[in-house]
């Protein structure tokens, strides 16, 4: 009786394997998803707006741009995240306040592919100030080209500045929005512009793994305080290694890059970039966004 179904069976496993592996492949691996790994399609490069790009007209490599000695960390491999230290100077962050102080309006959300706005305090609630091109925003944005390697069919964003009273934040969120037809944000930077005697207000990737020496990363992320301290493994605290998620101090002058999108050829977003500006309990915080636009690999 077994043998009979057996037979009977068999020809619709070769007739149904693909739905068949597709099913198992969900239930024995939740996180998987099929479908996101087919190879991207990709459309025509999108027209290059300057009213949204830092587009490069020749005259860049004019500039009297100061070298402002950053020092870079690497947090992850897998999506890349690096620290920087003094990415941008005192100088520079003076600058910055300045030309930001009298052009700031309430924060939006965009939804879509960002073909449309709205705003909603609950989920986003900072100022943003979109700054001028100024010889100093110039030498940053063209800092910014330079450590990504002067990547091809990549553009810098025109640079932001967001402004959090007490109270503001920004709830959890990617940057890389949908990356329709290979096209989309590949990379971002937080960089701390102000923040002293600040309370709360760090940047928060909880699916990041902290991985390497804790006792260095404690300098740039909030770490759980060792008691009369003892080693942490004494008081069963988790190493290093075995932590997830990371919140980046707000150091004015400094600053994190990650990259947004896999470079597979299948277009998807890394999770892992999942993050979040937490409330600000004290003070006022300053930020600057630098975001890539140009094509996904």
């Amino acid at each position: 009786m077994f043998r009979i179904f057996v037979i009977a069976v068999l020809p619709l496993f070769f007739v149904f394997s693909s739905e068949i592996f597709t099913f198992l492949s969900g239930a024995l691996c939740p996180s998987c998803n099929c479908e996101s790994a087919k190879p991207l399609h990709r459309i025509p490069r999108p027209q290059l707006r300057p009213e949204f790009l830092a587009l490069e007209n020749g005259t860049d490599a004019r500039l009297g741009c100061e070298d402002v000695g950053y020092k870079m960390h690497v947090f992850s491999r897998e999506p890349l995240v690096v620290y920087f230290e003094n990415f941008v100077s005192a100088r520079e962050r003076e600058h910055l306040l300045d030309i930001s102080e009298k052009i700031y309006t309430p924060s939006t959300i965009t939804h879509n592919g960002g073909q449309t706005s709205d705003r909603n305090t609950k989920v986003r609630d900072s100022e943003v100030a979109l700054v001028p091109r100024t010889e100093g925003v110039r030498c940053i944005e063209r800092r910014a080209r330079e450590v990504q390697g002067w990547r091809e069919e990549v553009w810098i964003e025109r640079l932001r500045v967001q402004r959090y009273n007490p109270g503001g934040h920004y709830s959890h969120h990617f940057d890389w929005s949908s990356g329709r037809g290979g096209w989309g944000r590949v990379s971002s930077f937080m960089v701390w512009v102000h923040g002293e005697e600040l309370e709360g207000g760090g940047t928060e990737f909880p699916r990041l793994e902290l991985r390497g020496d804790r006792k260095k990363w404690c300098k740039f992320i909030e770490c759980e305080d060792n008691l009369d301290g003892e080693d942490s493994k004494d008081k069963g605290v988790e190493t290093a290694e075995d932590e997830k998620g990371a919140v980046f101090k707000v150091i004015p002058g400094n600053a994190v890059y990650w990259e947004n999108f896999r470079s597979d050829g299948t277009g998807r977003g890394y999770n892992e970039t999942w993050h979040a500006g937490l409330p600000v309990k004290k003070g006022v915080k300053v930020g600057l966004n630098i975001w890539s636009y140009g094509r996904i690999d």
